[in-house]
Formats: C-alpha cells, structure tokens, sequence
C-alpha cells in the first residue's frame, strides 16, 4: 500500500479520497487554486499545494505542475478524482514518465474508450450492442444532417470527446438540425478541445443504466447496476442502485456485457459501463445498448457503495499499488436499495441556471451519508461546477430508502446561495418515481408541477417574518404595549408583509393580502391551526425556515441605494460568467426566442433569447467580456420606437 498519494482533484471527490486514505493509513497531498485556498480539501489533507489562478486552465488541468508537486512532495501515486485530469490519457502517460503510480486506467484503455464512436466500433467487435446511429470520421456539417435523416427523428447529437452533457443537443426537426450542431460543436471545442460529434438513434423512452466494474488489467467483475434515469439537461440529478424493474437474467446479462467490455481493453480499476435502454415495455434483454464508458470513478459511485459493503476507493489504492482484485464476481451480492441527490447551487425555476454565493448556514441530517466539499461560510464559486454535496440513503427495500432521502432532504439546512433542495424534495414525492416508473424525460414532461412544489408557501413566508421580527427568539417574544396589539410593517429584499402582534405566543402576519394566524409555544409552531415542524435559524444573511418548505428572508438594508430599474427591453446576465459569443448588431429585427448571445459559466454554455419582438437598440457586452449575474447585454426597443 502508497504511503502517500496526491490528489488532483478539489471539492466533495478530494474529501471522499481523503476518507478512505485517512482509514487505510495514507498520507494525502491537496492541491488547490486561488478560489480555493480555504477549501473543506486543502484542510483535511495533511498537505497542500496551491496550483495557480481560479481557472482550471491555469490550476486544476496543469499536469506538469501537479506532478512535480507529487515528486516534490514524497508522493507515490497520483488519485485523479473525476473531471479534469481524470480521463487525459497524455497526463497518465506523464505521471508513469515520472515514475510515479496513476490510481486508474491505463492510457491506451483510456485512448479506446475517450472517444465514443472509437468506443462503439470497439464494443460492436467484443459481442456488446450499441445504439444505432453514424459514428464515423466525416464531420461535414451536410452529411451529419443526411445521416440524422436516414437514421429518423429525433436523434442525439454527442460530442465524442467527454460527458456531463457537454456537447449534447436533442434534435426534434430537420429544420433545428444545423443550429444544434452548431451549439454542440462549439460547447464540445470548449469543453473537451475537440468539435467532433457522433448522431444517435433518440429512444423515446430512455432509461439511463450502468454497470459498475472493476478490472485488474486481465479480468474484470461488475459490482451491479445503477439508475441514472432522473435528468435535467443530460446530467444526473437522483440516482439509485439497484435499478426498479431490474430482473436477475438482464442483470446477469448486462453485467456480462459490462465485463466484457472492461476486459477487451485491459481494464484496471474503477469504471462505469454505460447503457441507454428502452423502458417503453419493461426491461427485457434485448432492449439495452451500449452507450459509452466512463473510465473513471463516477460521481453516484456511493449508491453502489451502500448496496455492496465495498469501499470502491479502496479498491482502486489496493489494486493500483499492485494487489489483485479484493473479490471474485461469486463474492458480490446487493443488501438492500439506495438513493444519491445531489445538492446544486441552482435556479430551478430560472432553468437550472447555476448559481453563486456564500453560504450563511448550511447544516446536513445525520441520518444521511453526506459526501461535501463545502461548509458553513464558503463561497459557491463560478469557477466550478455547482454541485455542492451528495445525500445518500441506504434503506432494506426501495420504498424505505426513499422515504429515508426525503426526510434527508426536508432536514437539510442551506442559506446563502439558491439551490435545487425543494426541487430533490418534490422529486421524491413524484409518485411515477416513487413507484419506480422512471426514464430520463420524467423530469422534462413534469417539470411545471415539479416546480410547482418548490419555493416557500405564503404559510412558510409567515413563520420567516416572525422571524425576520425577531419573535423567534424567547428572550423577545411578545409585544404588547400599552394593552394595544403591536402593528407594523416588516420589510425584506423583495417583499413586505404586515405584522400584528396580538400577545405573548400569538400574531398575525398578512401577506399579498393573505392573513396567517402564528401561534407559538416554545419551540412548537402553529399557522392557521396546524402544527409545524419548521426550524426557525437566524444568521448574517437573514432568518431562514426549514421544513417541507423552505424560505430565507434578508433584511432590506437601509443604507443600500437601489439601482436604475431594468427596462422590459433589457437582456441581463442570469449569471457570473463569460460572453462567449454575441449573435445581433445594432439595428437588427429579431423575433421572440431568437438567439441574442452565449453565456459561458461553470463548464457549460447558455443561450440567451429575445423576450419578445423588437430591434436591437444597443450591444452593451462584446465576445470575450467577463460579467457579473445582472449585468445587461442586449438592449432592445419596439420596432416602431423612434
């Protein structure tokens, strides 16, 4: 076993690394950039190396440097979490070159997977299906249409360098065909450095399934299968282990399949077969295609964790310093069902648009595995990507792992940067999910009525003005002066509601003309009659409330002078990020959902539209431009405005 190894990697995947080699008794080296000096992995490590700037361009991705800090440092292997380095088969090559230990695959099992329409050419020759589509070298803009045509619509544009969603569009229409090729070529050249994109069959009930495996270099065996199939724009929101539906002879089957694959390049280590299957009919054998490899550790690795008793991390320590598998395919059995959400800093309502901030409070249930990279008083960078934590619930049937994620969630506390915890909660009550009944357009098809059940009720907002009133607290409570009730307005950023205090444990608060009769015995909380369970927490960013809904109101500051008012015309920035392209000039007619410009921000692009008919009266940012959330870029006046 390393005495030592380096990780280069930060966040929730560094602190999960630095567990494991914490029990296994290896010393661990973080690196860090300038975003993260005071990062939750630069202060669990037992060393740290800061890198560069916050860009991974100049921190995270800079090999050379990563692995001289590694020889500078004593170390003897280097962990490469996932993202970034994780599957760059040239720095593989340079970290043995340096003759330290690369706790993954093999460059050439890299190279042979890295590309998805190498990948799938591979697979056909090992007996593994794949889905139907054009997977060749001819990259012409005419012929890549011609081929989404024979193969039929819809199809799925992919980039075939990388994952995450990056370079991937939907296709409905022929006519849509050249501006989504256009947007994936561009978010795949800036992503992963190569423009090239595959076509694919679009199966129309899509359920989204892989196959953990593990190799030595020789042979290979699968620790089951996961379903990913609960997405939001081709990324993973909730997975779970085993897949519902799943019967022993697919699972025997797909897992053969999934070994096989690992051992037709050699495969060592942690990896992840990935299948795209057709949910229309259940789940039968001859149903299921091979979609891509992941030749890494996957971020939903704990749900396999939690169904198998095996520490895949170890597994990958012991099997890259020179031992053989820690276990025969007879030795693996599932105990039980499992669930992991993952907490993004995101605006659900505002189309997942990712998010900033510094967290005021953030608080999470025991009764949970938390993986985390961050804690109370960080800042959500937009650096990065804005996934802040994963849940992990563990339960002896289904029904009960996921009743245990959705208490999980409910008590899970965040204030300080928007996030999509309401929405996790709404997932798990969704009752196709709940029942089992899932394939990766649930969230799509149920979106309004998802959302629906997220952000705080007027009853939520009512115990947070109490709250806000300073009510919450026992030493203040009550209010009565001069026997006449205490009446006054109570003002936050972006609301106010009228406050009665109408004795000791006893108020009314009206809100958009909604009146809540508040009464409160201790730490127990009654609105309109009905007890709640809701945690009142104050912090520097305001009060929150915490229950089934959440809500965070911030005090208005009075010293604070508000800005001129964004006009209707107005196109603003939903976010920090870059300009990366700008699409009208001055004088232009565009039309309602014309694409105005291309914002860039934590690794993925976003297209900004027109709100409605108009001319471009001014261009306010250029291509290039770095922005702040807010800032206004397009401006835009009626067409028969002088």
């Amino acid at each position: 076993m390393f005495q030592k190894i380096l990780i280069a990697n930060r966040g929730e995947i560094a602190c999960r690394v630095i567990d494991s080699c914490r029990r296994l008794g290896v010393a661990t080296v973080a690196v860090f950039s300038d975003a993260d000096r005071a990062a939750r992995h630069v202060a669990m490590a037992d060393e740290a190396v800061h890198l560069g700037g916050p860009a991974p361009a100049d921190s995270y991705l800079r090999g050379d440097v990563i692995i001289q800090a590694a020889l500078d440092c004593g170390a003897q292997a280097i962990h490469p979490g996932y993202g970034f380095l994780s599957e760059n088969p040239d720095f593989v090559e340079a970290v043995e070159a340096a003759g330290l230990v690369f706790i993954g695959p093999s460059a050439s099992a890299i190279r042979a997977m890295g590309l998805k329409d190498a990948a799938k050419a591979l697979m056909e020759k090992a007996g593994v299906p794949v889905v139907p589509g054009y997977h060749g070298d001819n990259q012409d803009a005419g012929f890549l249409a011609a081929q989404a045509g024979s193969i039929g619509y819809p199809v799925l544009i992919k980039a075939v360098a990388g994952g995450g969603g990056k370079g991937m569009r939907r296709v409905d229409r022929a006519t849509d065909f050249n501006d989504a090729l256009e947007s994936a070529r561009s978010e795949a050249q800036n992503a992963f450095g190569n423009p090239a994109v595959l076509i694919e069959k679009y199966i129309l009930r899509p359920r989204h399934i892989e196959v953990q495996v593990f190799g030595d270099g020789t042979r290979a065996v699968h620790l089951f299968e996961r379903d990913c199939s609960l997405q939001r724009r081709h990324q993973k929101v909730i997975e779970e282990a085993p897949a519902p539906g799943m019967t022993p002879t697919m699972r025997e089957i797909m897992g053969r399949a999934a070994t096989r694959a690992a051992e037709a390049i050699g495969y060592k280590g942690a990896g992840t077969i990935e299948f795209i299957v057709d949910g229309s009919h259940g789940l039968r054998p001859d149903g299921f295609w091979f979609m891509e490899m992941n030749t890494r550790l996957q971020v939903e690795h704990p749900v396999t964790e939690a169904i198998t008793g095996i520490d895949l991390v170890e597994w990958q320590l012991r099997v890259a310093s020179g031992e053989a598998l820690p276990a025969q395919q007879d030795d693996l059995t599932i105990h039980g069902h499992a669930f992991e959400a993952r907490l993004y800093a995101e605006d659900v309502p505002a189309g997942f648009l990712p998010a900033t901030g510094r967290l005021a409070h953030l608080e999470f249930p025991q009764q949970a595995r938390i993986e985390t990279g961050v804690r109370s008083g960080d800042t959500i960078s937009p650096w990065y990507d804005p996934m802040m934590a994963k849940l992990v619930c563990w339960g002896p049937t289904r029904a009960i792992a996921l009743g245990s994620l959705e208490r999980a969630l409910v008590d899970t506390e965040v204030a300080g940067a928007v996030t999509n915890l309401d929405f996790l909660t709404a997932l798990t009550r969704h009752e196709g999910f709940r029942a089992g009944d899932v394939d990766t357009g649930l969230i799509e098809r149920d979106l309004d009525a998802l959302i629906g059940d997220t952000g705080p009720d007027s009853a939520t907002l009512a115990l947070a003005v109490i709250g806000l009133a300073g009510l919450a607290d026992p030493q203040t409570r009550g209010g009565m002066t001069l026997w006449q009730p205490l009446r006054r307005t109570i003002a936050w950023e972006g609301g106010e509601a009228m406050l009665e205090v109408q004795g000791p444990g006893a108020a009314c608060v009206t809100i958009d003309g909604q009146r809540h009769e508040v009464r409160w015995q201790g730490d127990r909380w009654w609105v309109d009659g009905a007890l709640r369970r809701d945690r009142i927490v104050h912090h520097d960013a305001g009060v929150s409330v915490f229950g089934n809904r959440n809500a965070t109101l911030t005090p208005l500051d009075p010293l604070a002078r508000s800005g001129a008012v964004a006009g209707t015309g107005l196109t603003l920035s939903p976010m920090p990020g870059l300009v990366k392209s700008v699409h009208v000039t001055e004088g232009q007619q565009v039309s309602a959902g014309d694409r105005l410009a291309v914002l860039e921000a934590m690794k993925m692009e976003h297209s900004l539209t027109a709100a409605r008919d108009g001319v471009v009266a001014e261009v306010l940012a250029r291509p290039g431009d770095q922005v702040e959330a807010g800032a206004a870029l397009i401006r835009l006046e009626e067409a028969d405005e002088e």
